[in-house]
């Protein structure tokens, strides 16, 4: 794995003829996808500033150039008119001020002004290191350029730590004002998140307090990517709590996950409901956001994440690129859980149906698995004679769904565990799988439960076997985004 200097890591793109080369060599990789947002080159992280604005789909990425390092990160823009087929823009947000000079880190997006807004951490280093963060505004202008506002929203909190991040702008239709929501860390090493309010978006910021959330003081030493959604009348704590161990989770350390519960701005209280859920049961999924959408359907929820983690290594690293983001998924209640459904939209990709005595599935393709609710196993990628691959199991007996993916050929991230569990209370009804050219993303019994995984499998993995009680079809998909080289 290759080491990287500091001057490296945060060396600026002064020239895109830099790294027209890397594009050249990576896009021939096996590992790129078909239908995933992929980075042109180098690292993808977060999403941001998923809006939509003006009869488009916006959606931003963190970006580092070189390769798949997390160093000095932009805004890379990606637009889509049916949030399934995407198109390349370039480059939105540079960390080209005093307040962003060392980045520019996650944020939200604001629509329904005359233009799209965003808000984003500036990462700012002293010349001895030292971190501040700031709030900073942008106005997305009509040639797709970045407008900056001349001085940041507000700074850094002297009260917390150096980790203040992630602003995501809220307006509250019952206090008629915009609040800011910042994930955060206590001096003591425990995660929060803080507050910020004004009458209006874009001046006048005033630090309201920090969010109190009973039972959840002590939850993870950072609080990453906090948002509060309202879906289906319900309010929705979303965010990514860092550096603890959940049942069922392995010994992944690191998760994206929402309470249910209701949200006082006046007393800047959110009371949960219960227990902490986590959005995703997979092995790769982090720092989701939920889409602006104003001006679209306001009552359908759409979210997107980064199929990834961080501080994780992936076998793309040694190509340097690393990351893509899942699939857009449609949030609702069900009862007192969140549930995730792949957009309807989807179903446009699909080609021809793969004939049931095929031995083999594309790289890319769409699964849909009927399940009578007894014993099953689908193993993926498998090998000459059936053996290893990605394997999907149920226990009727115990009602445990299981992904397994210990088998591969390419093993990775072996320390947060290979093995994701889940009992299923109401047993296995039906599955939905997409397989790009390396991930995997499946969704049980309509989106009661989801499992998003990175995959890296070899030329010698193309088998499939199906057994138990379930019937399959799949359809092969069409290509849905493109490597164009755009900076």
């Amino acid at each position: 794995m290759k080491t990287w200097t500091r001057e490296e890591r945060y060396r600026v793109l002064k020239d895109p003829e830099e790294i027209r080369p890397l594009h050249d060599r990576i896009v021939a990789s096996p590992y790129r996808q078909t239908y995933h947002i992929q980075p042109v080159t180098g690292l993808l992280n977060d999403p941001n500033g998923f809006g939509y604005h003006d009869g488009l789909w916006h959606l931003f990425y963190q970006w580092c150039p070189w390769g798949a390092v997390h160093g000095l990160k932009y805004w890379y823009h990606v637009t889509s008119t049916d949030l399934i087929t995407w198109k390349n823009e370039g480059v939105c947000v540079k960390p080209d001020t005093e307040w962003d000079n060392k980045g520019a880190y996650s944020g939200s997006a604001l629509a329904g002004h005359g233009s799209l807004y965003l808000y984003y951490t500036g990462n700012h280093r002293d010349s001895d290191w030292t971190r501040k963060s700031y709030t900073c505004l942008v106005r997305l202008g009509e040639d797709g350029t970045a407008q900056k506002a001349e001085a940041p929203l507000f700074g850094p909190n002297p009260d917390y730590t150096e980790h203040q991040r992630d602003p995501k702008i809220i307006h509250d239709p019952v206090t008629q004002r915009y609040y800011i929501l910042l994930g955060a860390q206590r001096k003591d090493r425990t995660g929060c998140c803080l507050v910020y309010t004004s009458k209006e978006p874009f001046s006048g910021w005033l630090f309201l307090g920090e969010l109190k959330v009973p039972g959840f003081e002590d939850f993870g030493d950072m609080w990453e990517c906090p948002s509060i959604e309202q879906i289906n009348g319900q309010d929705i704590l979303l965010f990514c709590p860092q550096h603890l161990t959940i049942p069922g989770r392995g010994n992944a350390r690191n998760h994206n996950g929402y309470l249910i519960g209701h949200m006082d701005y006046e007393t800047l209280t959110f009371t949960p409901i219960g227990r902490f859920h986590v959005l995703d049961r997979g092995f790769d999924s982090y720092a989701a956001e939920c889409a602006a959408t104003i001006h679209h359907n306001k009552d359908r929820a759409i979210l997107i994440a980064w199929m990834g983690l961080p501080d994780a290594v992936y076998p793309t690293d040694d190509e340097d690129w690393s990351g893509c983001l899942t699939l857009p998924r449609v949030l609702r209640m069900r009862g007192r859980r969140l549930i995730q459904t792949p957009i309807e939209e989807l179903k446009l990709l699909r080609g021809d149906v793969v004939p049931q005595d095929a031995k083999t599935l594309p790289r890319a393709c769409d699964l849909e698995l009927h399940c009578g609710g007894q014993d099953m196993e689908l193993h993926l990628f498998t090998r000459d004679g059936g053996r290893g691959g990605f394997i999907i199991s149920y226990d009727h007996e115990h009602q445990l769904f299981t992904v397994d993916r210990s088998h591969m050929k390419r093993r990775f991230n072996n320390g947060e565990g290979e093995v994701r569990k889940r009992v299923l209370e109401n047993g296995l009804q039906q599955l939905r799988i997409f397989i790009d050219h390396s991930s995997i993303e499946i969704f049980v019994n309509d989106g009661d439960a989801v499992f998003t995984s990175r995959i890296f499998p070899k030329e010698e993995e193309t088998g499939y076997q199906l057994s138990g009680d379930a019937m399959m079809k799949a359809w092969q998909m069409r290509s849905a985004v493109r490597d164009d080289f755009v900076i």
